[in-house]
């Protein structure tokens, strides 16, 4: 019988893209999600009955232990961005984490993938990055030959990224961003996914490794690049610090006070985040080490922004035709 990975958040962005490659290289794959109706998409991404998505709560022992029975691999790709609640940081990227290291130690399974970022720092001002570093140390306590893979801003199809603020172009002549000369090394979808694969199959080390792209930019530049590729003109508007940090206390109450109903555009979290950028670290071990060559923005931002330019899917008709000679 072919192996299985059980792959935790194995709907999300960048656990589809695992999905799809180890249904490749034919395993049998277990999507384990809070909602699997919602993530019948992945079947087809195998043969029948190879790729699965089922029910799991990480926040649960015997729930996480269902998922990993049987497993011959576990990636964990669960993130939020929920600071509170029963989904907080600290429930979510590191006591989750832990307990599905520690459990799938438990179960005697000998490879583990776990998606954690780029500034995973217990001594960071974020209460993010403070739980990913957290996580990376309950996973390593339990299974210490596992993969920590520390993405920068990840782009593909699917992003949060790109497609928040191409959106935002939609709005006004104005494009507002919080930390604009942060600089931000923007690493393909599938890339990530790559390297994961590669801790699956036990064909690299254990470890931690920083993934960024060829491009380390800064946030203005990575917007101007954006507005370039949907053919639109904008004042990018950078809000400074202090005032962003009082606009996501106000969201963070709003979002508080109507119990998530209105959700904060940029919290106060994030705004910490902001201020530091978001690169590879000199002598961390990368995409490189992996064998990868990453993947740049400009091959593949075109294939999914057309639908933001004002003509949509005839922008190139329209400007191709304005070369046309009049006869």
């Amino acid at each position: 019988m072919s192996k299985l990975v059980t792959i935790y958040g194995g709907s999300g962005f960048v656990g589809r893209y695992i999905a799809r490659r180890m249904a490749k290289q034919g395993w049998r794959v277990r999507v384990a999600v809070r909602r699997p109706n919602e993530a019948l998409f992945v079947k087809p991404y195998g043969a029948v009955g190879q790729v699965e998505p089922v029910f799991c709560n990480i926040r649960d022992d015997n729930s996480v232990a269902a998922a990993l029975d049987g497993a011959d691999a576990v990636v964990n790709c669960v993130g939020t961005f929920d600071k509170t609640g029963r989904n907080s940081f600290s429930a979510i990227q590191h006591e989750g984490a832990e307990r599905i290291a520690r459990l799938a130690a438990a179960a005697g399974i000998p490879r583990m993938v776990h998606i954690s970022a780029i500034g995973a720092d217990k001594a960071s001002p974020s209460l993010y990055a403070q739980t990913k570093a957290k996580g990376e140390d309950g996973v390593l306590a339990h299974m210490p030959d596992a993969m920590i893979l520390r993405p920068s801003v990840i782009f593909g199809p699917e992003d949060g990224f790109f497609n928040r603020f191409a959106k935002m172009t939609r709005l006004g002549p104005i494009l507002p961003v919080v930390g604009a000369d942060t600089k931000f090394q923007a690493v393909y979808v599938d890339d990530v996914a790559r390297a994961a694969v590669k801790g699956i199959l036990g064909e690299a080390d254990g470890g931690i490794y920083e993934l960024g792209g060829p491009d380390a930019e800064s946030f203005r530049d990575w917007m101007q690049t954006m507005l370039q590729v949907i053919r639109r003109r904008r004042l990018i508007l950078n809000i400074p610090f202090w005032a962003a940090s009082v606009m996501g206390r106000l969201m963070d109450l709003t979002q508080s006070m109507t119990f998530g109903l209105v959700p904060a555009q940029i919290t106060a979290d994030q705004v910490k985040q902001l201020r530091q950028d978001n690169v590879v670290s000199q002598g961390a071990k990368g995409l490189a080490d992996l064998g990868i060559e990453p993947v740049t923005a400009d091959a593949v931002l075109d294939d999914y922004l057309w639908s933001y330019r004002p003509s949509g899917q005839y922008a190139a008709i329209k400007e191709s035709a304005k070369n046309l000679r009049a006869h």
